[in-house]
């Protein structure tokens, strides 16, 4: 911080032609809201729907100015709940924060004391933000899989959007618990870098749309992980083993799609919505116990590029040109 009650934090404002402007902004500590918690933030992330709230994307931040950052993980200034002691190392995502509530892209944020959770023993605060949202999701699809049943002798695991946050910790996942790995991209010139992260083989996404005239494909792989929606989830459903599942929990194609019922009824598809936002405080300190543990990768570093808060508003503005591979790690320190 610069000096004792302000701060630096990416700012949205919305201008009178109704375009938005990003730009790092002192803030006062007045400006936040009057929540229990006070965090020093160290470290957050970069997620899509943080580019989608600095672009003005009403259904994400309905107010602004607004600072956005779905992901957090500091030090506690104070805590007027009693929950938390000034000193203690917390780590934070989803609810509202980034949304309509000043986010982690702030070295400062103000929150119920209900939306953090210590930081697991065996994760560093940079490494929980090496995670954040993005690999917290991660988890969460390959955890909704295994409760169905998944298991690594079933087959590949097919993973849509796969140069993305969620798609490349997907991968990196599932290898390490032992399954094979089919990553989908658009973007042929990332294959040997998915194939370093844990894929088996690369292919084009628009391989899974060659299936678009039929009513089902041939049975290819056990299960899916679907970062993008719209076509590319039906088509996956059409391809999909009897008795597989598929992890839904994107929509950076589209938030709709359209299917028949033949994958459901004819080979008994399973489709698993997964939410990574207002699942209860338990479930999220199970998942950060799970990636501090059997799901700790050991190359988290190599999944992520650490910039600055400075470097921010134009990484924010690369994620809508779809020009981003892998993780995001922000540091608010420097």
């Amino acid at each position: 911080m610069t000096e004792q009650n302000t701060f630096k934090a990416v700012l949205i404002e919305e201008n009178s032609d109704n375009t938005f402007t990003v730009k790092i902004a002192h803030r006062s500590l007045s400006d936040l809201p009057d929540n229990d918690l006070l965090v020093n933030v160290h470290y957050s992330s970069l997620n899509y729907k943080d580019a989608l709230s600095a672009s003005g994307n009403k259904r994400v931040s309905s107010h602004f100015p607004h600072t956005p950052g779905i992901d957090a993980a500091g030090v506690v200034v104070s805590d007027k709940s009693g929950t938390f002691s000034p000193g203690d190392e917390v780590v934070m995502f989803g609810y509202d924060l980034g949304m309509n509530t000043p986010g982690g892209l702030g070295q400062m944020i103000s929150i119920p004391a209900n939306w953090a959770v210590k930081r697991p023993e065996n994760l560093s605060l940079k490494e929980a933000m090496i995670y954040g949202t993005g690999g917290l999701t991660a988890a969460l699809c390959v955890q909704k899989l295994e409760k169905m049943g998944a298991r690594p002798e079933d087959g590949p695991v097919a993973v849509t959007g796969s140069t993305g946050g969620v798609g490349s910790i997907s991968i990196a996942l599932l290898k390490q618990l032992g399954y094979s790995v089919v990553a989908f991209s658009g973007k042929p010139e990332q294959t040997e870098h998915l194939k370093s992260i844990g894929a088996d083989e690369v292919l084009h996404r628009d391989v899974l749309n060659e299936v678009a005239a039929l009513p089902m494909g041939k049975e290819k792989w056990a299960h899916g992980i679907d970062t993008l929606g719209g076509d590319y989830l039906s088509n996956l459903l059409k391809q999909i083993k009897s008795g597989g599942g598929v992890s839904a929990c994107g929509l950076a194609s589209s938030d709709s799609f359209s299917s028949t019922v033949f994958p459901f009824i004819i080979r008994g598809v399973s489709l698993l919505g997964v939410d990574s936002v207002y699942i209860p405080l338990s479930d999220k300190q199970n998942i950060w116990q799970r990636v501090s543990t059997d799901m700790k990768l050991p190359n988290l570093l190599s999944l992520c590029e650490e910039i600055s808060l400075q470097q921010t508003p134009e990484y924010l503005q690369r994620f809508m040109q779809s020009k981003v591979v892998g993780r995001y790690l922000v540091n608010l320190k420097s």
